[in-house]
């Protein structure tokens, strides 16, 4: 006999609590809000904060930079980003079933998938040239340092002098006159700028002379994907949390045949209250036997002990993958300040350039850095928010997850200046001179101020470390973005219990096309993908998607729709950016992109016009995504005239609103009870109860609990 305290449980409450109509059963929710607030900084904080914000910060005016910064931040960058959280956490689906608002405009869905199919491809490759270097990096020497290697050439010429190299101390820097040290800097090839282009890359001479695959990157590129996909499927195997989201029918529910013994155990919190339930004790998880289950030797579940155990190994990854990067940054950080010359980086990162702060472009650069930073139009925000439950507080998320963004972009910039100051010091230029962006800047300039730190091979390893952990967190949610829409589109059984194979498949796919870019000529596609695929599109994309919210779906219902998730409507600030100064920064950004246009260039090097066409079809293959499905639907929607088929097309679907029926209230509330088409799912009130047999969206029929 289960007593009441059991049945609580299998609602998701635990004992002295309300019993809670919270947990969406059938798609998974969250284990707790810390998960989901460290994976979203996760997403948010990657690659880009450690080398694409420094770089603009002192190109445009250093901490001039900050303002306009700090100006976009507010006005644009948090509002959309608490847009796109309210988004997702309303609707519970991703980034294409969302648009069932307004299904017209679901190809600004599939653009998002687009751009999202294009970031992982390019982004998981700068994780495997990480792989590269932290693999490089466990030596005595650091292969880039000195030379003295056979890639080297005779213009090779490195700030260390190798006849002082001692075990595992500090090489002296390289003597002689300053001026002439300066002469010579200017003119030097660095060690490491030459095992970056002739040992890493191999460089080919043109974007069309792909020459031969980088074996050891390949084998790095199959190492970062195993790592994504295993991340990925230990989660959704052992608890339906992880560093990720939890995956759609993750945990089994009564009626699961994966779980012949009932209702697997969510949380450690759970699995003890349950044992002690039965008089378990702790000592292994018992099982609440569904209605009808409770024969003898179906109450525990076979290796129930190894599950707890293996769920509290993983539930942990969230929170090293989100934190290790800033013990690192820390660790850089005192070690750096500490250095000679770190004070000069410090105040070339601070000191202010007025003048720089009227230009047009200064803005154009930060607008741009809080859309790339921030993951917003990428598709992964709307999915993470889709896994909290309803009545989740994604507002306070928004406010948390952005700052914490934004000040880890300066922060960085605090660990990236103060080394840089140390390296301008020892060959004698302008800290200017020293760092460049891009991949540039992460694998030479670094790198070979990584040698002059003491004990270099130990900072080495600790710092592409970090640059693999910051790319991963991003890395995760771009790939369960395109899983989530997957499955959340084709939405049936059989799909929601392969998931599985679905990541498995994104992710092979994503190899596959990956390995290009391992080529000789793979930087250069990297950066054309980089420059084309995931800039102008994002701008379209995000104005597109608040026009139709707050215009064709309507600003009031939203806000309607916020007060009945959040308990409170949108603060009267959000709303006025949502409606008028977000769309008109959007738009500013779109001109001035247009109008200030230069091609792509590599250090020296001009992309071709063929090369500069393809980078604006992988731009327009996004974009045209939203055109082309308004076509589709226009075409397929019922309606006389042109102007009935235009308001039926717009207008939200049958089934739009919250996920569970106990949420659909207000103009949600439904008047019969649920259809076999609406596909909603009733949540189990009283396990015991009869079940009846519901009808999913893709008409098969399945047995659900009913409170009705």
């Amino acid at each position: 006999m289960v007593g009441k305290g059991a049945k609580g449980m299998l609602n998701g409450a635990v004992p002295s609590e309300a019993t809670k109509r919270d947990q969406n059963l059938k798609r998974g929710n969250w284990g707790n809000q810390i998960e989901f607030v460290l994976t979203s900084v996760g997403y948010a904080v990657g690659l880009g904060n450690v080398w694409r914000f420094p770089y603009l910060c002192y190109r445009n005016g250093g901490g001039a930079f900050m303002f306009p910064y700090f100006i976009m931040l507010i006005f644009c960058g948090i509002p959309l980003f608490f847009m796109e959280l309210s988004f997702g956490q309303f609707a519970s689906q991703g980034c294409l079933g969302v648009w069932r608002i307004s299904p017209m405009f679901k190809g600004v869905g599939y653009g998002m998938m687009v751009v999202s199919t294009y970031i992982g491809i390019y982004y998981n490759v700068v994780i495997c040239i990480a792989f590269y270097y932290f693999f490089s990096s466990m030596t005595h020497v650091l292969p880039w340092a000195y030379c003295s290697n056979p890639w080297n050439t005779p213009d090779c010429a490195g700030v260390l002098d190798a006849s002082n190299l001692t075990n595992g101390s500090r090489p002296a820097a390289l003597s002689g006159n300053l001026s002439h040290l300066l002469n010579h800097s200017l003119q030097r090839t660095s060690p490491s700028e030459e095992y970056w282009r002739l040992y890493v890359l191999k460089l080919s001479d043109d974007i069309g002379n792909f020459g031969e695959v980088r074996l050891p990157l390949l084998g790095c590129l199959g190492v970062s994907w195993v790592v994504v996909f295993l991340c990925l499927i230990r989660g959704v195997k052992s608890s339906g949390k992880v560093s990720t989201p939890p995956s759609a029918g993750s945990v089994p529910t009564q009626k699961d045949p994966a779980s012949p013994a009932g209702v697997v155990c969510r949380s450690r919190r759970q699995a003890v209250m349950k044992g002690h339930e039965r008089g378990g004790g702790t000592g292994g998880p018992a099982v609440v036997g569904g209605p009808g289950r409770g024969r003898p030797g179906q109450e525990e579940l076979g290796g129930g002990q190894w599950r707890i155990l293996h769920l509290a190994s993983c539930t942990q990854v969230v929170y090293f993958t989100a934190t290790f990067p800033y013990v690192v940054l820390t660790i850089l950080f005192v070690r750096g300040v500490t250095l000679e010359g770190a004070f000069t980086g410090i105040m070339y990162y601070l000191t202010p350039q007025w003048d720089k702060i009227l230009e047009a472009k200064v803005w154009g650069d930060a607008a741009s850095q809080i859309f790339y930073s921030l993951g917003c139009a990428w598709g992964g925000l709307i999915t993470m928010a889709s896994y909290n439950k309803f009545h989740n507080n994604c507002y306070r998320d928004s406010i948390i997850i952005s700052i914490t963004n934004c000040a880890t972009s300066v922060y960085a910039g605090f660990v990236i200046f103060s080394i840089l100051g140390f390296m301008a010091n020892h060959l004698g230029v302008d800290v200017s001179r020293v760092a460049d962006h891009g991949p540039g800047l992460a694998f030479v300039a670094y790198p070979e101020a990584l040698t002059l730190l003491p004990i270099s091979p130990l900072w080495s390893l600790l710092f592409f470390f970090m640059l693999i952990l910051l790319g991963l967190g991003t890395q995760f949610c771009l790939l369960e973005t395109l899983v989530t829409a997957i499955v959340d589109e084709v939405g049936n059984e059989w799909i929601l219990q392969k998931k599985t194979y679905v990541t498995l498949g994104v992710a092979v796919a994503g190899f596959l096309l990956g390995i290009p870019l391992t080529s000789q000529a793979g930087i250069y596609w990297l950066l054309l993908m980089d420059n084309y695929a995931a800039s102008f599109s994002l701008v379209v994309i995000s104005c597109i998607m608040c026009v139709s919210i707050m215009y064709i779906y309507g600003h009031r219902n939203y806000f309607q729709d916020i007060q009945m998730m959040l308990g409170f409507p949108p603060p009267i600030f959000f709303q006025i950016c949502w409606r008028f100064v977000s769309p008109a920064i959007i738009f500013f950004i779109l001109i001035f992109t247009v109008i200030q246009y230069q091609p792509i260039t590599y250090n020296h090097y001009q992309y071709p016009g063929w090369a500069v066409a393809i980078g604006f079809l992988l731009a327009l293959s996004s974009v045209i995504c939203i055109p082309l499905y308004a076509l589709f639907q226009l075409c397929r929607t019922d309606g006389d005239t042109l102007l009935q088929r235009l308001k039926n097309a717009t207008k939200p679907s049958r089934d739009w609103g919250p996920a569970l029926l106990e949420h659909r209230t207000g103009r949600y509330a439904p008047t019969i009870p649920p259809s076999p088409e609406d596909g909603l799912e009733v949540q189990p009130l009283h396990p015991d109860k009869a079940q009846i047999p519901m009808v999913g969206s893709n008409g098969s029929s399945r047995l659900q609990d009913s409170r009705i």
